[in-house]
């Protein structure tokens, strides 16, 4: 009876150790209240730090477009992906690990910077403009109010939209799937040695997390990279590329750090204004996607839906787009693929310290940490997806009312690559038929002002 109360048979001693040789961690994370223990935390740490870890390398090649010096931004990355991943570790106790945002970098420099031809010093002020009203909003219970006006349904839904999402980049990565003009996308090569390697990478890593060993992530990503050594990538080299050192010391973080200035906005306000707006809604309804899908798969949403300690969480993103304009990059966010820890095991805020840890330590582990290639992460990620979706289940398909915006938001999250549109027209959609079904007094009001505000946004452009 007693053994039928751990998780997945887990063994109970394990929880007793973990009390006995780490009480303070336990005191501070609850490991024991989450049924977990210090070696899962860190070793669900260490998956999320595989599977965001590109983030050190391609945001510095993106933000390098918009003027800013490169070798700096790697550093800047780092340490702020580890300061925003703390600062939620300590504030929620939640699994989320934080980062520069992938999209809103691009947004950074090809829109507001070489679009908008505002100065990179400039931009920084506008992500430092979106922070703080980011923290005035989230001090004020309004952000929430958002996050608990949003139906159980559309949670769900936005759980499985990224599930979807993460699946998606994992097969793009793998090269399974590739563009196609004539149909958007279409078969990759698998005659393609790399792309080969990757599929019997997804089906080890389902092998292996079907047969609960522990550690299946981890070890899956371990494998491909090792195989990938052999095996050529079809442009003259390997998929892995042997390392050229292992330790390295990080650049001065000096030339982008507090550079940040205001002339764009005091000069320009008009121009400055629907910028920063739009860095907010990005960032806000970015955040609170990942936060509903990644809690709900770590069991941490209540039954009728709410999040303890949203409020935290969602100060703690503010506090991280602010730290990023200051310290010299575009906005911070919370990614999606922190749900690959939660799968290998992650239930606390132990989890994100191993992840920041992991932020610092490449700092002087570049060289090595660099050859993991996205081969390796892509089965991870398609696994991941998989295991987000299976929350569909939960979703009333035999109500069309309900089931309808669930489906566009499901659609539309992964179709439009952004958790804030996929959401904006799932809302809007339920409102649509809410009020045209006689079931209006079933949803709160403030889901009726959320839904105004996602019209506005999305169809702005008819009112102009």
């Amino acid at each position: 009876m007693l053994k039928s109360l751990v998780p997945r048979g887990r063994a109970i001693g394990i929880s007793v150790s973990t009390r006995h040789f780490f009480p303070t961690l336990n005191r501070i994370f609850k490991l024991d209240q989450h049924q977990t223990t210090v070696g899962r935390e860190l070793q669900a740490g260490l998956t999320t730090f595989t599977a965001l870890a590109y983030i050190l390398a391609v945001n510095p090649l993106i933000l390098k477009d918009a003027g800013m010096p490169q070798a700096a931004v790697v550093t800047v990355t780092a340490i702020t992906a580890a300061i925003s991943t703390l600062l939620m570790a300590f504030m929620t106790n939640f699994p989320l690990a934080l980062a520069p945002g992938m999209g809103i970098n691009a947004y950074f420099t090809y829109t507001v910077c070489l679009g908008a031809g505002v100065p990179w010093q400039s931009a920084l002020g506008l992500v430092f403009a979106n922070g703080v009203m980011f923290l005035l909003l989230s001090l004020s219970g309004l952000r929430e109010k958002i996050v608990n006006s949003i139906p159980y349904s559309l949670k769900i839904a936005i759980t499985c939209g990224v599930g979807l999402i993460i699946a998606f980049i994992g097969l793009k990565n793998a090269g399974h799937v590739v563009a196609s003009k004539a149909t958007l996308v279409t078969q990759g090569d698998f005659g393609s040695p790399a792309v080969a390697l990757v599929f019997y990478g997804i089906m080890l890593t389902a092998v292996l997390v079907a047969r609960r060993v522990p550690g299946a992530i981890v070890l899956s990503i371990a494998a491909v990279t090792l195989v990938g050594l052999f095996v050529p990538d079809g442009k003259g080299g390997h998929v892995t590329a042997l390392p050229t050192g292992i330790f390295s010391l990080p650049a001065s973080p000096e030339p982008v750090m507090l550079k940040l200035d205001f002339k764009f906005i005091l000069e320009n306000f008009a121009k400055a204004l629907p910028i920063i707006l739009t860095l907010l809604i990005i960032d806000m309804f970015d955040n609170i996607g990942t936060l509903i899908g990644v809690t709900k798969r770590a069991g941490l949403l209540r039954p009728d839906g709410s999040l303890p300690k949203a409020g935290r969480a969602l100060v703690a993103d503010s506090f991280a787009a602010i730290l990023s304009s200051l310290l010299g990059t575009s906005t911070v966010v919370s990614y999606i693929e922190s749900a690959a820890g939660v799968e290998a095991g992650g239930r606390t805020g132990l989890t994100a310290v191993s992840t920041a840890m992991c932020f610092l330590l490449a700092l002087f582990l570049t060289p090595l940490i660099s050859i993991i290639p996205a081969a390796a992460t892509a089965p991870a990620l398609v696994i991941v997806g998989v295991f987000m979706f299976q929350t569909v289940a939960e979703i009333k398909l035999d109500d069309f009312a309900e089931t309808m915006p669930a489906v566009v938001t499901i659609l539309c999250i992964p179709l439009t690559f952004s958790n804030a549109e996929g959401l904006g027209l799932g809302v809007i959609a339920l409102t649509f038929l809410a009020l045209c079904t006689g079931r209006a007094k079933s949803l709160p009001t403030f889901t009726y002002v959320l839904a105004a505000m996602f019209f506005f946004h999305i169809f702005h452009r008819l009112f102009v």
